[in-house]
């Protein structure tokens, strides 16, 4: 008897995969830099000789925008840290397998989330 079920994608499947992260890798790392970036220079406004209360003012919108930037560059580095796990399971051939159920996540949910590791049934049972 023959199983008809798959139980992993094809190397053909798995290098689109592939390739599909890798780009998404790429545009996340410039975005991580470039967040990074934005907060290594801070006040690139030029407010140095404007007036002391809003000064004062400035500073707190600078405090409150710096802490936005690095949540967003901590999310961008989830993001870059799954993308790159994703990867090493191309390479070991476990891509795509939901971690939970052993069952292949559909492609349409690894095309939209390429670093999932539960199916939509195991993802949905969690709550």
């Amino acid at each position: 008897m023959e199983k008809t079920e798959k139980t992993r994608y094809s190397d053909s499947e798995l290098k689109e995969f592939k390739e599909l992260i890798q780009g998404k890798l790429k545009s996340s790392r410039e975005e991580f830099l470039s967040l990074t970036s934005s907060l290594s220079n801070p006040n690139s406004h030029g407010t140095e000789d404007t007036s002391g209360a809003y000064k004062t003012l400035e500073d707190g919108s600078a405090t409150l925008e710096k802490e936005q930037i690095n949540q967003l560059a901590a999310r961008q580095k989830k993001f870059i840290d799954n993308l790159e796990a994703a990867l090493v399971r191309i390479e070991n051939k476990t891509y795509g397998i939901c971690r939970e159920t052993g069952k292949l996540i559909q492609k349409e949910r690894l095309r939209a989330v390429p670093h999932a590791t539960l199916s939509m049934e195991a993802k949905l049972k969690q709550g």
